[in-house]
């Protein structure tokens, strides 16, 4: 009997792609939402009790901690506990790249997608972003994935094996989730764990951590270097897996052709992008910004002097690394949310900070524009936030959405770049 683990987009996903083969299964969820329970009903499925030892497959949904006391005792009576980006690996052998790191994910796995795509190979983008993996791994035609895999999949992999893996750099971020930086890159370090001398890895020659792991598998290495911008360091990435994919596939690709192109690819919003400007004042939106690494290299691409919107739910950000960018590049800090008191109280020796009162997330986006603005002195108003959003808004592109609403209502001139 197999036991779906947590509804949401992924449980649900899972349960879709069970129905499809006709397998049996129930579910459980310690926080079910209605529509949830109501869509895992309409696919035949009911709800069952996680009880020890009736399992002998257990698919449980990110969300849900590796250490929860219902798996471990599952476990412990002999289920076997793997998500679903395993389950798809397994039940179908689509060919795929595999991403991580702790920035950069997304806009990698869909440059690299539509980049395969140009090729002439079938692809799709999947895994932490929309859709999960399972979501996509029966559909006609598809010839390839490429997923996006966040630490709390990748503690999840069993026997996964990409052909082409991506490792883009191992910082600081989930702390509250893996308890020590440690037990963070080795969750994002299963990725490495089953590749073989048939497949590529392709990783980040300038990450010490990430090149000593390289260094130690026995697939074929492809590096880069990172370029002087996140975006443009992402596109070579994504050209070079696109290529090691398409050889595999046994397609001729040349990566530096593919690198010009992904520049020429349109933005994922959110990610480090020029959304508009008032006067001579740049404004960019890098909502998706909540780790160290992509903070600091965020801090350094910003036409400075900066003012540096941060703030929201802090997961363990390592502030003090960033000492020495705010230092050099920031001129101003704006703190917004929950934990942007104690964000502005850490920076305050570096620049002058200012704490942006304002509970309602879009209005204190607002406010914190106004203020950088009325401040003078900077080239441009960066929000890279250091921290989840979900204190003031539903998620990090609601944010997005409203950093450029904002960006409008004080009398800026919005576009999109390319």
């Amino acid at each position: 009997m197999t036991l779906v683990y947590g509804l949401g987009r992924s449980g649900l996903g899972v349960l879709r792609f069970l129905a499809r083969r006709g397998r049996a299964a129930c579910f459980h969820d310690d926080r079910p939402r209605p529509a949830d329970l109501a869509a895992a009903r309409a696919l035949g499925f009911a709800a069952c009790d996680p009880e020890p030892g009736r399992f002998r497959t257990v698919i449980a949904a990110p969300g849900v901690p590796i250490d929860h006391p219902a798996l471990v005792a599952l476990a412990r009576a002999g289920a076997e506990v793997i998500g679903e980006v395993e389950l798809a690996w397994r039940e179908t052998g689509l060919p795929l790249v595999g991403v991580t790191g702790t920035a950069g994910k997304t806009t990698t796995t869909v440059f690299t997608a539509r980049l395969l795509e140009e090729l002439g190979v079938a692809a799709a983008a999947a895994g932490n972003i929309d859709p999960p993996l399972v979501e996509v791994a029966d559909r006609p035609g598809l010839e390839a994935a490429v997923v996006e895999l966040s630490s709390f999949q990748l503690e999840r992999v069993r026997a996964f094996r990409p052909r082409v893996a991506v490792l883009l750099n191992l910082g600081t971020d989930h702390l509250d989730r893996h308890g020590s930086l440690e037990r963070y890159h080795a969750a994002k370090l299963r990725l490495l764990a089953n590749l073989t001398p048939e497949d590529a890895l392709v990783y980040n020659a300038a990450d010490p951590r990430v090149r000593a792991a390289a260094e130690g598998s026995p697939a074929r290495l492809v590096p880069f270097v990172p370029a002087a911008e996140p975006r443009a360091t992402n596109a070579r990435a994504a050209a070079l897996a696109a290529a090691a994919l398409a050889g595999a596939l046994g397609r001729a690709a040349d990566p530096g052709a593919l690198e010009a192109r992904a520049l020429e690819l349109p933005a994922v919003p959110g990610r480090f992008e020029t959304v508009g400007r008032v006067g001579d004042v740049v404004v960019i939106d890098d909502s998706i910004a909540t780790r160290t690494e992509a903070v600091r290299a965020a801090l350094q691409a910003a036409p400075a002097p900066v003012a540096w919107i941060v703030g929201g739910e802090d997961k363990g950000a390592d502030l003090g690394a960033l000492e020495p960018v705010v230092r050099e590049r920031v001129a101003l800090v704006l703190a917004i949310g929950r934990d942007g008191p104690r964000f502005a109280r850490a920076f305050a020796p570096y620049a002058r900070t200012v704490v942006i009162e304002e509970p309602e997330g879009p209005r204190a986006l607002e406010r914190a524009l106004e203020t950088a603005l009325a401040a003078g002195g900077v080239a441009s108003v960066l929000l890279a936030p250091l921290a989840a959003s979900f204190d003031q808004f539903e998620d990090y592109k609601h944010r997005s959405r409203a950093f450029r609403e904002a960006l409008v209502r004080v009398g800026g001139e919005a576009w999109t770049a390319s």
